[in-house]
C-alpha cells in the first residue's frame, strides 16, 4: 500500500509532462516546444531505474501517440531509446555536476529528436529545418529547473 502512494508524484510528473506536449501553444512558438516528456523519462529512468525505465517510457510513449495523433509506436520508440540510454550511462550521468548533466540529457534528447525526425521522415515528405533542433536547445535551459524541481519532490514526498 505505501509503494502506492509513493507512485502517485510519478505518475503526476507523468501527466503533466504528457499535458505540456499536447497544450497548444501560441503561433509560432509551437516548434520550440520543450522535449517535457523526454526530460521526465530520463530524471525518472535515473533516479530509480527498478520501478520507471523501460516499460514507463514505452506506455507513456503510446500515449503521447494516441494524443497527438501521430504514427503509433513513433514516440514510444523514441522514449524507451531514452530510456535505455539513460539506463546504460545511468551511474555515470548521476555523478556529474549538474552542467555536465545538463550537457549529457540533452545529447539523449537529441538522439530523441532526431528518432522522430527519421519517422516522420520515413512517413511523410518532412523537411530538415533549423527549427527542428529548438527542443534540443530547449532542454539545455530547461533540464537544471525540472531535475531540482522534481528531485525536490522526490526527496521531500519520499518517492524513492
Amino acid at each position: 500500500m505505501a509503494a502506492h502512494r509513493r507512485m502517485w508524484p510519478v505518475l503526476l510528473s507523468f501527466l503533466v509532462a504528457l499535458s505540456l506536449e499536447i497544450t497548444p501553444m501560441p503561433e509560432g512558438m509551437t516548434e520550440a516546444r520543450p522535449a517535457w516528456l523526454a526530460m521526465t523519462v530520463v530524471f525518472w529512468a535515473l533516479a530509480d531505474p527498478r520501478r520507471y525505465g523501460l516499460g514507463f517510457a514505452w506506455f507513456f510513449g503510446l500515449l503521447m501517440d494516441v494524443l497527438k495523433g501521430a504514427i503509433l509506436g513513433q514516440h514510444a520508440l523514441a522514449l524507451s531509446v531514452v530510456a535505455f540510454i539513460a539506463l546504460k550511462f545511468r551511474q555515470r550521468i548521476r555523478v556529474f555536476p549538474i552542467w555536465q548533466q545538463t550537457v549529457s540529457v540533452t545529447a539523449i534528447v537529441a538522439i530523441y529528436a532526431f528518432i522522430i525526425l527519421w519517422i516522420d521522415g520515413l512517413t511523410s515528405d518532412v523537411s530538415i529545418v533549423p527549427e527542428r533542433a529548438l527542443p534540443v536547445a530547449a532542454t539545455l535551459f530547461l533540464w537544471p529547473l525540472l531535475s531540482w524541481l522534481l528531485g525536490w519532490a522526490r526527496r521531500h514526498l519520499r518517492v524513492a
